[in-house]
Formats: structure tokens, sequence, C-alpha cells
């Protein structure tokens, strides 16, 4: 339901429950803090109870000394000349005065009742205070109608149920803190329960609300964030490791997705460019291969037309030779002489087999020049090396330099012919020009762990480490201009090293330092046989 949401979505819904829980902790708190205040604002409600309920009851007693002091003037008689009657007026005054501080403590007592509120239902419960307070009022209204009479305090019966009536009072304003101390009794029995019930509901409400959230949290992370972000690292390391048509799929439509397809966007448009790239280095190599073919071929045409001039020369003076015989022949006719004739046969034999010097020479020039086709043919490697050999062997620039190819039999090798041809060649001129005067290249050619070998080995110049590790480094070159194959652009060696690699093999540099000569080693795979290819398609 929230795949398709974006993360900041979800954040928000994290927070939301995040927000819930600490809410529900927060109110549990609140909720304690709240109860222990309605707690102590009801004990200070009703405490407040306790001073009158203590006060009407001293009161009550005091009315009850005042009372025995009257009691005990009982003896006094009603003589004039006696101060008895005038101490019972007195007492009988301060009587009233201490009932009526009892009315007023007991007036404080109900307002005291009426401006409670307390906030537990069993401590706001004052009924039966009020029912006492109603009984002690009435027990005061029984004391009041008996104080009207004035001579009340004269009348021992009057004094003796007055006595009675303040007892009973004494006895009911004893009994309204006995109703709070029992409601306090009962409401810390309550309270007691209600905290211990918060308590375990609090501890409860914790444990499962930090468990719900904490899954909670640790599977939306892992579904929203963490397995998305596993799967984008995951593919980015196999398109990194060269896999470029792997595409990474991530479920849903948040930002992971968008960043998943911008991501998977970036290697279609890599691929791309690397394909374009490819091909423009296809390109770029085949027109670099046909260019120092070209110039190799313009090297060899230098040498060629001055090998030509030679047998054209024999041809000329061959011709003018015969010419001038055939006259002299002419003319005497009529010999029977048969010399001239053998000169005759000696000069033809010598004009075609110099006019088939120059077809060869010119062939083998044409024959290297030619594209020929990209498909890679059974060729024997030793007759194409010999080929390349032979051909140097007309340029007049290598007189008295010399070339010894050794080889034990005819190898068979898939490949170009005419690229191969270029790479010899590059390799066969690199060491003569390299060479000194009247030196020699030795071209060796035999099979090595099911691969043909091909190496040249010249007494030269040589090379230091630092040229061995840039020798087939493009446009890298020790010559100057117009010396030697490729015109000193460096790129002979390195167009060479890839026409090698792309046949399957190998092409490597050695040298034991500058001026000791050097080593070019070529690797090539053999063509298989028959018998080879069964025994591996029986083996597979």
């Amino acid at each position: 339901m929230l795949a398709g949401r974006p993360i900041r979505f979800k954040l928000l819904i994290g927070f939301g429950l995040l927000v819930l829980v600490v809410g529900i902790l927060s109110g549990s708190g609140l909720y304690a803090t709240y109860a222990y205040r309605s707690l102590v604002k009801s004990l200070r409600s009703r405490v407040r109870e306790l001073p009158l309920a203590a006060q009407l009851s001293r009161d009550v007693a005091d009315l009850r000394i005042t009372l025995s002091e009257l009691r005990g003037l009982r003896t006094v008689t009603f003589d004039p000349s006696h101060s008895g009657p005038t101490l019972r007026v007195r007492v009988r005054e301060d009587f009233r005065s201490k009932f009526t501080e009892v009315g007023d403590t007991l007036d404080d007592y109900r307002r005291c009742l009426r401006s409670e509120t307390p906030s537990s239902a069993d401590m706001a419960d004052t009924c039966s205070e009020w029912v006492t307070v109603c009984k002690i009022e009435e027990s005061l209204g029984r004391i009041e109608r008996a104080n009207q009479n004035e001579d009340w305090v004269f009348d021992t019966l009057d004094v003796d149920g007055l006595d009675t009536e303040l007892a009973a009072l004494q006895d009911l304003t004893a009994e309204l803190p006995s109703h709070l101390h029992g409601r306090l009794r009962g409401f810390a029995s309550e309270v007691r329960g209600k905290y211990r019930t918060l308590i375990v509901g609090t501890w409860i409400t914790t444990f499962l609300a930090a468990l719900i959230i904490f899954a909670l949290f640790v599977r939306l992370s892992w579904q929203w964030i963490l397995r998305p972000l596993r799967v984008i690292i995951h593919g980015s390391r196999k398109v990194a490791a060269g896999q470029f048509g792997h595409r990474i799929h991530v479920d849903g439509q948040d930002e992971m997705a968008e960043l998943a397809d911008a991501f998977n966007a970036m290697t279609d448009r890599f691929e791309t460019i690397r394909d374009d790239l490819d091909a423009q280095v296809r390109q770029r190599t085949k027109q670099a291969v046909r260019s120092e073919q070209l110039a190799s071929v313009g090297f060899l045409a230098a040498g060629v037309a001055h090998e030509i001039n030679n047998p054209l020369a024999s041809i000329a003076m061959c011709a003018e030779s015969l010419q001038g015989r055939i006259e002299e022949m002419l003319h005497a006719a009529d010999t029977s002489d048969t010399g001239p004739s053998e000169v005759v046969d000696r000069y033809l034999q010598m004009i075609q087999d110099e006019a088939f010097r120059c077809k060869e020479i010119t062939e083998k020039l044409l024959d290297f020049s030619r594209v020929g086709p990209t498909e890679r043919r059974a060729t024997d490697l030793a007759q194409l090396v010999r080929d390349v050999v032979d051909m140097i062997g007309h340029l007049g620039r290598y007189q008295g330099k010399s070339v010894e190819f050794a080889h034990e039999q005819p190898l068979i090798v898939p490949v170009n012919a005419q690229e191969i041809k270029q790479v010899v060649l590059n390799l066969l001129t690199n060491a003569m020009d390299s060479s000194h005067d009247e030196g020699v290249v030795t071209v060796r050619l035999h099979t090595d762990n099911g691969m043909a070998r091909l190496t040249f080995d010249d007494a030269g110049c040589g090379m230091d480490p630092d040229v061995l590790a840039q020798v087939f480094e493009p446009f890298f070159t020790r010559r100057r201009a117009g010396q030697g194959v490729g015109q000193g652009t460096g790129l002979g060696l390195s167009i060479s090293s890839r026409i090698i690699t792309d046949h399957g093999g190998t092409l490597e540099a050695e040298s034991p330092g500058a001026g000791r000569g050097s080593t070019f080693t070529i690797r090539l795979p053999l063509m298989e046989t028959n018998e080879e290819i069964e025994s591996r398609h029986h083996a597979a």
C-alpha cells in the first residue's frame, strides 16, 4: 500500500507513530502526575475539617464544664443575703456565651463542608458528616429552647436534663472526625490499588510501545531503505565489474526506485557510448593499420624501384646487343657459322630471366600491399616469414646486413596473412635498422607448448628499462622522421601488438640493456588438428 509513496511520506508516517508512542508515554506520566495532584488536593480539602471538628468538641466540652459549675451551686438556697443567685446568673450568661461559640463553630464547619470539592468520589461523600451535623443542630436546638427559660439554672431537673443533652452533643461532636478517619483509611486502600494499577500499566505500555516501535522501525527501514540500497549496491558492483547489461530492479515508486531508474538510464547511456567508442576505435585501428601498411608499401616501393632498375638495364643492354647481332647476321646470312645464333639465344634467355625477375618483385610488392580478406585462414607461418625475408633482401639500403631464418618444419596457424606479413616486416626492418653495418638478424620459428613461437634477435642498439616500458605505446619512437617503417610515427609496434593480440597471441620485447641487442617474441596459437578437436570434444 505504501510501496508507491515517496520516502518523505513514509518518514512522516514513522514520525507520526513516534509521536503517538511519545504521546502515550507522556499521557501516562501526566495521568500519574495529575492523580498525585488530586490526591493532595483531596487530602488538603478534607483535612480542613479536622481543626473545626476539634474546635467544636472543645467548645462543647467547655460548655459542659460551665454546666458542671452550675451544678456545684445546687446547695445554695435562694436567699437574697447569699451570693448563690448572682453566681447562677453569671454562670448562665457564661453558658449562653459558650453556647453561642458552639453555634458559630458549627456554622464554620457547615461552610467548610459546602466548600469542599475533593476529586475522589469517596472523599467527596459528606453525607455522614451532614447527618451528624443535623443531629448536632437538633441537640443545639433543644439546648437553646431550654436556655430560653431564665430560671432554668434554678431548676435541678432542667440542669440535669441539659447535662444529659450536652453529653449526647459531645458524643456527636466526637463522632465527626471518625467519619473522615474512616474515609481516609478507605481512601488509602483505593489510592494504593490505583497507583499499583498505574505502575503496572505504565510499565506494560512503555515496554509494548518500545517493542512495537522498534520492530516497526526495523521492518520499515529494511523494506524501504536497506533492502533497496542493498539491491542498488549489488547492481552497481556488477556494472563496475563489467556486466554492463545488468539492470537494477527495485520494487515501488519512491526515491530508491527513481535512483535505480536513473542508474539504469546512466548504464544504458554508458553502454551506448561504449559501443560507439568501440566502433570508432575499430574504425580508427583499421585506418591506422591501413596507413601503416601503405607506409610499409611506400618504404618497399622505394627499394623495389631501385632493384627493378638493374634488371631493366640488363634487359635494355641485352636488347641493344641483340639488335646489333641480328643486323650482322642479316649481312652474313650465307655463312654457316652458328656462333651468332647461340649469342642470340643467350641474350633472349637473359631478357626473359630479367623480365620475370622484375615481374616477381612487383608481384611480391603488390601482394604485400593488397588488402586481404578479414577472415583468418590456415597459413604456413614459415613460408610467410620466408616471403617477407626474400622481399627485404631486394632492398638496397640493407646491403651488407643479412637475415638468418631458422625453422624446423612448416607450422600452420589460423591468421590473416596480410596482417601477419605487416607485423613480420615491421619487426624485421626495426631489427635491421637498429643493427650495425654487416649485422645479422636471426629469426627462429618453432613450437612451444602448443604455440608457434617466432623470435627476432639482433645485436643492435638495444633498449633500457624506460624504453622497454613504453615500446608498445602509440606514438612512442626513437627514430628520426623518414627512417624506417612508419616514418618514425611510433605506431608500428603498437599496431603490431594489437594485431597479434587480436589473433589470440602475444608480442613481447626483451633487452639486456642499451647497446646489447633486443629480442622480440611472437606467440600464435597453432591450427588444431582433427585428432585434437575430437579429443577435446570427448573430454567435454
